[in-house]
Parts: C-alpha cells; structure tokens; sequence
C-alpha cells in the first residue's frame, strides 16, 4: 500500500506528510523535510545546526479536484563556515520549493505550460476551471522567469522580412526550415546584420531565402559554404504575379469570349395611382389607414359628439383628431409624403439605359456624360439606380463583365478538378 507521501508526492523524496485532512472542497496536508541537514545556498557547506523552524503555505496543484493547502515545516539551519556572508539560511526541498516561492515548482511549471500555449488572459481562464486561482500578470510573469531553451545551430536556414510598422519599420526573421521554428529576429534587414549572425554557425548547409537582394548578399559573406536556394512559398508567389501579368497582358483575348449583353427586361411595374385621381393608390397601408381614420371622426363629429370625446373613445391624440377634423377630403393629409413623384433623373433615364446596354456600368462616367445634358441631380441618385438594375435578378453584368486577370490565374495554377482532369487510362 503507498504511504501519504508516495500518493500526493510521487517525485519528490526527502518528504514526509504528517496528516491529511479532506473536506468536500479542500485538502489539507502537513509535511516535513526528512533530510538531517541542508546545504548553505552561498558557500555550500554543510550544516544540521537547527536555528529555527517556521510554517510556510506554498500554493499546490489541485488533487482530485480539490483545492489542495500545504502546510509545511521548515527549519532554519546555521552556516558553520564562519568567513560565510550567510549566518542561517532555510533548507529548501528539491522540485517543490524554492527561495521566496509562493507555489511549490510543480504547480510553477503547470501554469507556464499554460502561459506557452494560451498566453496570459487565455490561460488564466482554463487554469480557473482547473482549481487554480493566477492572474493573467502571473501566467505572463512565470512564462518570461523561464529559461532561454538551448537550440542547437541549424542546418537548414529560412531567412524572410517582418516588419515592426508596415511600410516603415523591418526586421530579419531567422527560421529552422526543417523544425519550422523561429530562431532569431534581427533589428533591421541590412547585409552586415545578416552576415555577422551565420558566421557564428559554421554548421549552415542550406540558406533559404527570397530574391531581395541584401538577403542575398549577407548570405553569401555570412556562410559562403552554404547553398542559397528560393523557399517554396516565394517561388509560387512569384509565379502567380507572373501569371497574372501576363494574363493582364492578354485582356482583349478575354474579352472576345464574353457573349454579347442582352437587353434588360422591362424595368418593375410602379404602382399606379388610383383612378379617382388620388395620388395615393388604394390598398396603400398608409393610405387606407388614413382614409378609415378620417371617415370615423367625421362619422362621430356628425353624431354631435365633440372633439375630446372622440379623443378618449378611439385613443387618439388631440392633434391627430384635429388634423383629421379640419381635413375636407383624406388626401389633404398626404402633405409630405410620396405621392408618386417623379424623380430627377427619369427625364433622362433613356440615355442610361442605352449606356448599360450598351455595357457601360459605371455609375460616375455616366454622370458625366449627362451632366452636360442638362441633368442637374446627384451622382448619387444615378449611382442608386446603376445599383438597382446590377442587383436585378434579370441583371446581365454577371455574365458580360470578363473575369479579372487574378482570377483567370488561378484558374492556370490551381490544379484541375477530377471532372476536368483527362483520363489517362488506354
């Protein structure tokens, strides 16, 4: 059967847990060093003269879910090397305590590995739900107390750009191509700085970089005996401006295949007015709203009923029912409101759509061309209108405007669908 402290101290030795107390949200653990002395931090010397002992309360990790509180004796030894500048220190246990700690190591390193993966304010959310209580100024903390990993010297070298402030600022980022690791930033992307930083690895075989020429240059004085290739990324990147110049170059090619535009459909139907010669036509929300309103307070002002009454009995604002009481007919009321007037541009609108027929769809050649007319609106109300008949379902443009020289690129690079792809087989 283990003991205590092989169950809640696996690998941790010179450790013996005086009690366990558990609870339904807390366990409580009481420990001591079981080591007969301690060695001086400064000098080395070895001492079991007990000076002192104290209680220290590092937090743990959980156990079982449970909040896990160490109580832990430590004694407080003598340095017996008189020249020492330490008269006493305390001993401190290997991989569970450490000078000034607040958290034995264990917990340290579980929420580092947290910090290296989520960062500080992400990685103090899950370490929450895990019974651990850090701020995310801790997690950030305890990941930068880390030592620098030791990487050993590439063989294989990716050397590329980043820039600090778009446009303004750039670096030199150093990469191992074949564990697809950054190893270095340089502060500026200069020939110098590149060249002083290989010619401490003699061990670089391959430098692989873009066409810039000061990449060029510090790595052929940094590493001569390195082999200077194009990284894959670069080479198809290069490929694709190559090809959409070139299919740039070949844009009336493209333009032969469009298929001619057909004549657009006949524009919606506008509602007509109503034959009584109102402008508003019936079945109009608004209107019949108002025409039924006005029919009823005069309907009631008929009766003998006053104007107050009218108010309580259909909820009405003495305004409504005054504009509604002085109201001879209810299109008197549609003051302000559409009533099917004709827009600026509708004087002119045979020339635009000529225009679009004829496939121009640009909104502000067009209002250019009949400004001098005599149309006297805004580019907006003709832009309003090219948009309107480009959202039509019956709108050609989907098919009349050649594709873009980007995209006819992709078509050349991307590899071919299974259906488009020719059967070799006979």
């Amino acid at each position: 059967m283990l003991r205590p402290e092989e169950l809640l101290f696996p690998s941790i030795a010179h450790v013996a847990v005086l009690s366990v107390d558990v609870d339904d949200e807390v366990v409580r653990v009481e420990a001591r060093c079981t080591r007969a002395g301690a060695s001086c931090p400064v000098c080395g010397a070895w001492s079991n003269r007990v000076h002192g002992s104290y209680l220290r309360f590092p937090a743990d990790v959980p156990c079982g879910g449970r909040k896990l509180v160490l109580r832990l004796h430590v004694r407080r030894f003598v340095c017996r090397d008189e020249s020492c500048a330490r008269r006493t220190f305390v001993e401190q246990i290997p991989m569970l305590t450490r000078r000034h700690g607040q958290r034995t190591e264990r917990l340290r390193n579980t929420v580092a590995e947290v910090g290296l993966a989520l960062a500080g304010r992400a990685g103090s959310r899950p370490a929450g739900v895990f019974g651990i209580s850090v701020s995310r100024s801790t997690v950030l903390r305890l990941v930068e107390a880390l030592p620098e990993p030791t990487v050993p010297d590439p063989r294989v070298v990716g050397v590329d750009e980043y820039a600090t402030r778009k446009g303004r600022f750039y670096g030199t980022l150093l990469v191992d191509v074949e564990t697809r690791r950054p190893i270095d930033l340089l502060p500026d992307r200069e020939a110098a700085s590149l060249a002083a930083w290989p010619s401490e690895r003699p061990g670089i075989e391959v430098v692989c970089r873009d066409r810039a020429p000061f990449f060029a240059e510090g790595a052929t004085a940094g590493a001569p005996q390195a082999v200077q290739v194009a990284d894959r990324w670069h080479l198809w990147h290069n490929l694709g401006q190559a090809a959409e110049r070139s299919v740039a170059d070949h844009g009336k090619c493209l333009r032969v295949l469009v298929p001619e535009v057909p004549r657009p459909g006949p524009e919606p139907e506008r509602v007509e007015a109503d034959p009584s010669g109102s402008p508003w036509p019936t079945g109009h929300r608004f209107a019949d709203r108002t025409r039924a309103n006005h029919a009823e307070v005069h309907a009631l002002l008929a009766t003998g009923i006053s104007r107050r009454a009218i108010e309580r009995q259909l909820r009405m604002t003495s305004r409504t029912v005054k504009l509604l009481a002085d109201a001879v007919a209810p299109e008197d009321l549609f003051r302000g409101q559409w009533q099917g007037r004709q827009s600026v541009l509708d004087a002119y609108k045979p020339y635009p759509d000529d225009r679009w027929n004829q496939g121009c769809t640009n909104a502000w050649k067009l209002w250019e061309e009949i400004v001098p007319l005599g149309y006297r609106g805004s580019y907006q109300r003709v832009r309003a209108y090219f948009r309107a008949k480009r959202l039509s379902p019956d709108s050609p443009t989907a098919t009349s405007t050649p594709p873009s020289p980007r995209k006819v690129a992709g078509w050349i690079l991307r590899p071919p669908t299974p259906s488009t792809r020719p059967n070799n087989s006979g």
